[in-house]
């Protein structure tokens, strides 16, 4: 079972459900795959389901459903790149509010898939300053 010292660094810094979420399906995936990356890959999955990564942590998403169209072919050959946690899906405005808050330079002239691009940047960048 996992523990919190098992948790990824940026789940670890989130609310207790997404904890929850995390460990339970990783679990889970341990049983069905063993321990790696298939069972990593599958808790992740799951955790965007619900969430989206924001700066160094997850936050609950408006909707649940799939974060990219990577997500929502399903499988690991599935067409497209995921996102790494951005919501994709998310409406253009709701992206924009998340580059305001990330301070993301140059947000007002981004159309949709450049805002996703840089919040998965800056998603990158706050991660690594919280580690």
């Amino acid at each position: 079972m996992a523990t919190p010292d098992d948790l990824p660094s940026t789940v670890e810094r989130s609310e207790k459900h997404a904890q929850a979420l995390w460990s339970k399906t990783h679990d889970s995936a341990v049983e069905s795959y063993g321990e790696g990356e298939r069972a990593h890959r599958t808790a992740f999955a799951a955790l965007k389901h619900e969430y989206e990564k924001v700066g160094d942590h997850w936050e609950r998403k408006a909707e649940n459903g799939p974060s990219d169209d990577h997500a929502a072919a399903g499988g690991r050959d599935a067409p497209g790149e995921t996102k790494g946690g951005v919501d994709a899906n998310a409406t253009k405005e709701h992206l924009s509010k998340l580059a305001r808050r990330l301070d993301v330079p140059g947000r007002s002239s981004m159309n949709k898939s450049e805002l996703v691009d840089a919040l998965q940047k800056a998603n990158a960048r706050e991660t690594r300053k919280a580690r």
